[in-house]
């Protein structure tokens, strides 16, 4: 009886733990902004100076699977591409160099939106 009762309580706790599992975002989720920030940087500064032309483009550097914002701020000015994300979206920015007109270049903030 008391096997039966120990068995009943450890799969009851087995239960529990994978419900709570699915329920928690996993620790991929919640690295998955700074990822696609990384991999975004990369499509759209392969120089070090962020190229407002490429941001259409970097949409398609984010994970597949995934909705991807990508959006570069810079004196008043802004490039987007993606569709528009939810409040719940993941989200991280940086600090970047943009060039603004030919041999110009500003301070700006690059910022990505994931989502499923």
């Amino acid at each position: 009886m008391a096997l039966v009762a120990v068995a009943a309580v450890s799969l009851a706790l087995s239960l529990y733990a994978g419900v709570l599992d699915d329920a928690l975002p996993s620790e991929r989720e919640r690295e998955l902004p700074e990822t696609t920030l990384a991999a975004v940087d990369d499509h759209l500064a392969p120089a070090g100076v962020v190229e407002p032309r490429r941001v259409s483009d970097a949409v398609d550097a984010g994970p597949s699977g995934y909705h991807t914002n990508v959006s570069v701020t810079a004196d008043g000015r802004q490039w987007q591409a993606g569709p528009v994300a939810p409040d719940d979206a993941g989200t991280a920015s940086e600090r970047v160099s943009v060039r603004t007109r030919p041999a110009h270049v500003d301070a700006a903030r690059l910022r990505v939106a994931v989502w499923r």
